[in-house]
């Protein structure tokens, strides 16, 4: 066997391009320091940034919370109490806390726009209520059924809006319309 042909083999016992190489993956050890595992290594993936994405990701993400002058802290009460207070006082409430509060806090802003287009749905929802009780017989039976739904939708939604936003995370109602756009 010449040189070549030993160089030829020592050169097909090492790794191929498709495998995964060692700048790709880490070792890591588990806490009983025997077994090993790999796991991808975020420090040497030297992708291109890509700005648009990355704002879009930003925009989207649900963490929100401490972008703004407020507190964290703040951030969720005011957050909690927009969805609260348009259970109780439709919208009004969050119209209010979004006007003087949206400028602070895009936690609070979003959370105020998203219940106040709900407050908005649920107000036409009243309105189709209404308009069922010009129907002689039928709506004089359903408009009441449906003035009752209304108001217990809005109510369990507007607590489960709450309660998400006093955790820190964006709710979105199951169905409102979006008129409010910014």
């Amino acid at each position: 066997m010449s040189e070549s042909d030993f160089e030829k083999s020592k050169d097909d016992n090492s790794p191929r391009d498709d495998a995964v190489s060692s700048k790709e993956e880490t070792e890591v050890i588990s806490e009983n320091g025997q077994e090993a595992c790999s796991a991808p290594n975020s420090d040497q993936d030297e992708a291109a940034p890509n700005t648009a994405a990355d704002a879009y990701l930003e925009a989207s993400s649900s963490n929100v919370l401490g972008r703004g002058a407020l507190s964290a802290r703040d951030e969720k009460i005011m957050g909690m109490l927009v969805h609260l207070l348009g259970g109780v006082t439709y919208i009004l409430g969050p119209l209010v806390i979004w006007l003087i509060k949206k400028d602070e806090s895009p936690f609070v802003k979003d959370q105020g726009r998203e219940a106040m287009n709900f407050q908005i749905t649920v107000i036409i929802g009243f309105a189709i209520a209404t308009a069922t009780d010009l129907i002689p017989f039928f709506g004089s039976c359903m408009a009441p059924f449906l003035w009752l739904v209304a108001v217990v939708a809005n109510l369990i939604f507007a607590i489960l809006g709450g309660l998400e936003a006093n955790k820190g995370i964006i709710y979105r109602y199951p169905f409102a319309l979006r008129l409010i756009k910014e």
